[in-house]
């Protein structure tokens, strides 16, 4: 007990054993070198439902990955966060070579983290020879990672299924043969960057400048990219317009640049600086010039043999609803992280005479947090594994996932109070990171905007009501009430869509908003009805019923005048249950 009372003022008259284990260092152990498919009861749910027979196969190399990102990934993206990438932008003889060096921490994750993806060519071969479906194995790789590091999820992920699509579709044999070898370690393997925002307009696409001119069957492309994350990439997939084309959206069109043009030169791609960015240090974000870059149209070529057909970006905007999936995925992975690092340090603090977790307001924050992170959860695993895969649904989901990646960290920084706001403390780095998801791929209003093209020429709407109402189906016996609570609400959400679709435009848009997030809010409370369904088929249990109920009580239940202070206090009651449920340590 006395080991850590070594310095002076831990010998004052007041002081004692008693106080001093409440700052005892090794009492405060977090989620670093946990096992994180071990110590995460939600995950290891969902792999049951989803690989059924499979799990035999699967469960030892999840087990293997849940220790990986728990420890050395984890401990790399510290390092990482330290020591970011820097720019070489000359060499000794002044010529520009724009070199990104990353750090060797970067270097040993990526390394690691490249052989052992879920998504590597070798495993899904040996996935599916065992009768596995290797998509679930995708899912978890990127959920575990991206609690241990967004920044590296995006280095790895930035756009590499859709530079392989598209250059397959439309490049040169020659280049797709190239392609083919960048990325022959599968799409994760950290080559692929797209670039898309100028300093003319981050969401306006239709203003950028840069233009690309036809040289043969190439295209000289010249430009300047305001910010393009992955920029140590080899492989990006850059909008420009071709020359003579329209000045707008239109007139865009997407090109593949490839760091070494065909005959093995270095091509026109010069870094002007590295971003100095509050979090994601992981990701090289820089300025990059093109000048006469040798570029390939990844599109079909007009009737006149110009650039493009017209719809180069609604292209482009097709393939982003799977990168809208994937920054859903980090709020997620952020939101996890948030909770276990709350759960970890309230067990160990004490405050007024008991540890916090035992205090009815910090259980109550606790039990939002968990029941908030599983609804995301179901999102995002929605998005990705159900059927049918839904138009509006990567855009409701990222809504809803990249802002809860931002509260819970917040979170769980006023949780450790004082110490949260520490960079030696982990959710300092999680906060910084998870602000940059509500940015990416889209703002909550250019979300917003594309759930209303989605209804308008789509009718995107129905089968994603469709779906709601089959979820809800699914829900287990003996909680009627939420069943018919989220039921009405489907009804509801029907009718304000019809509503809405009768206002002006201004006022439609305007409305768009509080639309979207009703959408949200009801297609996560089907869902969590509908993983309480498999839960009770499963094994019995009513955790996530409790779950849902405390979800749709929560997000769409009429307050009344009392704004449901009355309410019973199942969060409290049952709130071993929630964490149980949430979080193990291997030695529980």
């Amino acid at each position: 007990m006395a080991s850590y009372l070594t310095e002076p003022f831990d010998r004052l008259p007041f002081g004692g054993a008693d106080k001093a284990r409440r700052y005892a260092t090794e009492r405060y152990q977090g989620a670093a070198g946990l096992n994180w498919y071990d110590c995460d009861p939600t995950l290891r749910f969902l792999m049951r439902r989803h690989l059924g027979d499979g799990l035999g196969w699967a469960e030892p190399r999840l087990r293997a990955l849940g220790a990986l990102m728990g420890g050395p990934v984890n401990a790399w993206a510290e390092e990482t966060d330290r020591n970011p990438p820097r720019l070489e932008k000359y060499d000794r003889w002044g010529r520009d070579v724009s070199e990104v060096v990353m750090p060797g921490s970067f270097e040993a994750s990526r390394r690691e983290l490249v052989a052992t993806s879920f998504t590597r060519p070798d495993l899904i071969a040996e996935a599916r020879a065992n009768g596995v479906d290797p998509a679930p194995l995708g899912v978890a790789w990127s959920y575990l990672l991206d609690q241990a590091d967004i920044g590296m999820a995006c280095a790895l992920g930035t756009g590499g299924d859709m530079v392989v699509r598209l250059t397959e579709l439309f490049a040169p044999d020659e280049v797709k043969e190239r392609v083919r070898e960048i990325f022959a370690a599968g799409e994760f393997s950290g080559e692929a960057a797209q670039m898309l925002t100028e300093r003319s307009g981050g969401s306006d696409l239709g203003a950028l400048e840069s233009t690309a001119s036809r040289d043969g069957d190439a295209w000289r492309l010249n430009g300047f990219k305001w910010f393009a994350s992955n920029a140590n990439g080899s492989a990006f997939v850059v909008l420009a317009k071709p020359e003579g084309a329209v000045d707008g959206v239109r007139g865009i069109a997407p090109f593949l640049v490839l760091r070494e043009r065909r005959d093995g030169t270095r091509n026109g791609v010069r870094i002007r600086r590295l971003k100095d960015k509050l979090g994601t240090r992981s990701v090289a974000s820089a300025e990059i010039e093109f000048t006469d870059a040798e570029a390939f149209l990844l599109a079909p070529a007009s009737s006149a043999g110009e650039g493009g057909d017209g719809r180069g970006l609604a292209r482009m905007m097709e393939l982003t609803n799977g990168a809208r999936l994937g920054i859903s995925m980090m709020g997620l992975g952020c939101a996890r992280r948030s909770l276990v690092e709350s759960l970890c340090y309230t067990r160990a603090r004490e405050a007024f005479g008991a540890p916090l977790d035992e205090q009815p307001l910090m259980r109550r924050k606790l039990a939002e947090m968990i029941v908030e992170t599983e609804a995301v959860q179901a999102l995002v695993f929605d998005g990705y594994l159900g059927r049918p895969r839904l138009r509006v649904g990567a855009a409701l989901i990222k809504l809803r996932a990249a802002r809860l990646g931002v509260t819970a960290a917040s979170d769980a920084i006023e949780i450790h109070g004082g110490n949260g706001y520490i960079e030696q403390w982990p959710v300092a780095r999680i906060l910084r990171d998870a602000q940059v998801n509500p940015i990416w791929e889209g703002g909550d209003n250019i979300l917003c905007l594309d759930v209303r093209r989605a209804i308008e020429r789509q009718d995107a709407h129905e089968p994603f009501l469709d779906r709601l109402t089959e979820a809800v189906r699914n829900a287990p016996a003996g909680d009627d009430a939420t069943a018919d609570l989220v039921g009405e609400r489907i009804g509801h959400v029907r009718e304000a869509i019809a509503k809405w679709r009768g206002l002006d435009r201004t006022t439609a848009e305007a409305r768009l908003y509080p639309l979207a997030q009703y959408m949200a809010d009801v297609y996560a409370a089907a869902l969590l009805l509908e993983q309480a369904g498999w839960e009770r088929a499963d094994s019995g249990a009513d955790r996530k019923a409790l779950v849902a109920r405390l979800y749709a009580r929560r997000h769409l239940a009429d307050a009344g005048p009392l704004r449901a202070i009355d309410a019973p206090a199942e969060d409290l009651d049952r709130f071993k249950d929630l964490v149980d449920g949430a979080f193990v340590r291997a030695e529980e």
